[in-house]
């Protein structure tokens, strides 16, 4: 029998895909010891935009949620997402935060990390990979899929063959875009299966209406895990729904073993959160329509929603078509990046500037400058040196691994955030997000004080001095 086994990602990715991360941990506590109960392969609860949103906008503490998680479901593997070098935040972190940042995540409960990088380039996977073997936690190694000239069977395999030679204990096919259709998806996991000897997992979004079908051919084609959320807040932009996939699997070969019904007890507590997220306003139905644009322009769905939001404050929102004909030639310009973060919001945002300003590069972002000079690492495919040069002139291109640059630094971050420092972790909320971070730790110590005050008010009552 090759039972597949499920990733459930209403803890995390689901709730990121349809209501930017807002699910908060009060919401998650009544749904808990019963997704412990299931025999999920693992739920994935951390990492992403979680961490972000917990002190952005929750007034959480991420690694608090990670405890409670893990508290309360003791009998199921946890598992993260993790953007190799750039861990939880938007730049490259010096190797020492990035190796005590995993330590960290694993004391605190996680079990499975899912390594990424945007470009692909495995150099930027490499502190992280060695810090997750040595603290003994299962390394899943991910492939970030695209569409392009260079991403060809032959590109993948090759990516997953070396991702095997450098430790992973598995591998993850993560098409974030949802670009993946059925029977692309059931060649590509077959020559994957046929190269590596690690198992296989399928990670994919809802975005072009394609995600069941695409789970079901790639568990034709020998996948062994895909990941899959609790029907209220899957399709769209979130993943097919895991009743569904149970429903689809039972009788088969492939069978989960997972109980329909106990499942459905599980669903109609989500029911009621999807429910409050549309009174709310939180979850747009716009975000859980089949977008075909995806597979037009091969742009991620988030990704266009932010051209659209971008051309609209500039006044030039009819410029939509012209922008989405832009965004390919960009890319191409800039080495054919993946379109995911951090690199989808880079081409989309040079592509509005090419389109608006009348001139292609007549304004170019920070950011794109770094893509072009090697900053994030090595793009799929060279860039042209004189279209390089034009990008960033006498700048010197980094060909080497961008955070070889980097001095050690989490002695001068500890140093930085002494003042509102409460656990050893919070120094990696502060070297993620700064000021987002101290504002948090302020309002934490504010409410401590709050309480310390009510209480002695209550003492001095009992206890008149």
């Amino acid at each position: 029998m090759a039972r597949i086994g499920i990733t459930e990602t209403v803890l995390r990715d689901a709730h990121q895909s349809l209501i930017a991360t807002r699910m908060t941990t009060e919401e998650m506590l009544p749904m808990l010891e019963p997704l412990d109960k299931i025999g999920f392969h693992s739920l994935e609860c951390w990492g992403g935009a979680t961490f972000d949103a917990c002190l952005r906008f929750l007034d959480e503490d991420p690694w608090e949620r990670l405890r409670i998680i893990r508290k309360k479901c003791p009998s199921t593997k946890l598992q993260m997402l993790f953007r190799g070098q750039n861990m939880l935040g938007y730049r490259h972190y010096a190797d020492d935060v990035v190796e005590y940042f995993v330590q960290k995540s694993v004391d605190n409960g996680i079990d499975i990390i899912r390594i990424f990088d945007a470009l692909n380039d495995i150099r930027n996977l490499k502190t992280a990979i060695n810090a997750t073997k040595k603290e003994n936690a299962h390394l899943q190694a991910t492939i970030s899929y695209t569409t392009g000239p260079v991403f060809d069977t032959e590109y993948y395999t090759k990516y997953a063959k070396s991702l095997e030679e450098s430790g992973a204990d598995s591998i993850c096919l993560k098409d974030m875009a949802g670009l993946l259709t059925p029977y692309v998806a059931f060649d590509l996991v077959k020559a994957l299966k046929e190269t590596i000897k690690i198992p296989l997992q399928v990670h994919t979004h809802y975005t072009s209406g394609q995600g069941s079908m695409v789970l079901l051919k790639s568990i034709e084609a020998g996948a062994d895990y895909i990941d899959a959320a609790m029907s209220p807040l899957a399709l769209g932009t979130s993943h097919p729904a895991t009743e569904a996939m149970v429903a689809a699997l039972q009788g088969t070969e492939y069978d989960t073993g997972l109980d329909l019904e106990a499942l459905d007890e599980i669903a109609k507590y989500v029911s009621k959160l999807r429910k409050k997220y549309i009174a709310n306003g939180l979850l747009d139905q716009k975000v859980l329509q089949v977008d075909a644009k995806a597979l037009i322009y091969q742009v991620p769905g988030g990704m266009l929603s932010n051209l659209v939001s971008q051309l609209k404050q500039a006044g030039q929102g009819e410029k939509l078509s012209e922008v989405l004909l832009e965004v390919p030639k960009v890319r191409a310009d800039c080495g054919y990046p993946p379109l995911v973060t951090p690199s989808s919001q880079i081409v989309g945002t040079q592509a509005v500037f090419n389109v608006i300003g009348g001139e292609r590069y007549k304004m170019v972002t920070k950011e794109f400058k770094g893509i072009v000079r090697g900053e994030y690492g090595r793009t799929p495919m060279p860039i042209d040196p004189e279209f390089r040069k034009k990008i960033i002139g006498d700048d010197k291109a980094i060909e080497c691994r961008p955070a070889d640059l980097l001095k050690p630094e989490l002695d001068k971050l500890r140093a930085e955030c002494a003042q509102w420092t409460e656990q050893d972790e919070d120094v990696l909320s502060y070297a993620q997000f700064g000021a987002v971070a101290v504002k948090f730790f302020e309002n934490r110590a504010n409410k401590k004080y709050k309480v310390d005050s009510d209480h002695a008010d209550v003492a001095n009552m009992v206890h008149p001095v």
